[in-house]
């Protein structure tokens, strides 16, 4: 076992303290009356992310498994991840996103390791309704890297992201802009990389919906570029808990080829502060 495991609990304990203080007594919220009962956000499955944010007050958790084949850096990787968000306001969320337990094998050789945290926030620009679209950015910044092997896209060290999201005619779309640092060597070499996503859903039965999405990177020190498709369903299984499942196919020779994956997005449905 190649576990980090120092490095990585230092790197979590903001993020420990800060959900040990928002889950003590003088911070628990009441229950949310019926009428005012809180839906969930997901962003995942979908590389794409919505310019929506979570509800006021709400602890989202997005917790999945993902399965991946023949990359550039591995020959499979399994992980598991994590992404929390707070939204403090109806314009501002904080994120914190890892994958705490990664096994992979790469060049003949398995290990086990873990990969990065990020820490970062979501401010909506120009908030919209129905086919008038919400418009968001964010900032994210690599807080810690456990050094295990990464997807197509890399792991950036500093990332921006524009986003668009609305719904036209019983279609919902997620568009993402994406504009990452990343380094790469001893010393580090700096390189931009770019990114875009489009990401479209549509609901197919009560409770369940099908999303389907494209997405390119850039990929600068390959001097490649990483396209890829993805489709998923979803089943939201009460209003603050969906499920989630799909598969992702690369299709250039520098993508990652094939990924599978499942998981799902849980609101606590207990407001953290008072109205």
């Amino acid at each position: 076992m190649r576990f980090p495991a120092a490095n990585a609990l230092l790197a979590t304990l903001p993020v420990c303290g800060l959900l040990c203080a928002l889950f003590s007594p003088t911070a628990a919220a009441q229950s949310a009356q019926p009428d005012e009962e809180p839906a969930a956000n997901p962003a995942r499955p979908t590389v794409s992310n919505p310019a929506t944010l979570t509800p006021v007050g709400y602890l989202q958790f997005e917790s999945g498994t993902l399965g991946a084949s023949t990359s550039p850096e591995f020959a499979t990787r399994y992980e598991f991840n994590e992404v929390i968000k707070l939204a403090v306001s109806r314009r501002l969320e904080f994120i914190e996103a890892s994958e705490p337990a990664v096994h992979y094998t790469a060049n003949g050789v398995s290990a086990n390791g873990t990969a990065e945290v990020f820490l970062g926030a979501q401010a909506v620009l120009f908030p919209g309704e129905g086919a008038k679209p919400t418009l968001a950015a964010s900032y994210a910044h690599r807080a810690y890297d456990g050094g295990a092997p990464e997807l197509d896209f890399g792991s950036p060290r500093n990332s921006v992201v524009l986003y668009a999201s609305a719904d036209v005619i019983g279609f919902h779309y997620d568009a993402n802009a994406i504009f990452n640092e990343m380094l790469d060597g001893t010393p580090a070499i700096h390189r931009v990389q770019f990114g875009q996503t489009l990401s479209i859903s549509h609901p197919i039965a009560k409770g369940f919906a099908v999303s389907g999405e494209v997405w390119h990177f850039t990929q600068p020190f390959l001097r490649s570029n990483a396209v890829g498709n993805l489709w998923a369903v979803s089943y939201t299984a009460r209003r603050n808990l969906v499920f989630d499942g799909g598969f992702e196919k690369g299709l250039t020779s520098t993508s990652t080829h094939w990924e599978a994956f499942a998981g799902f997005t849980y609101l606590l449905p207990k407001r953290l502060w008072h109205r």
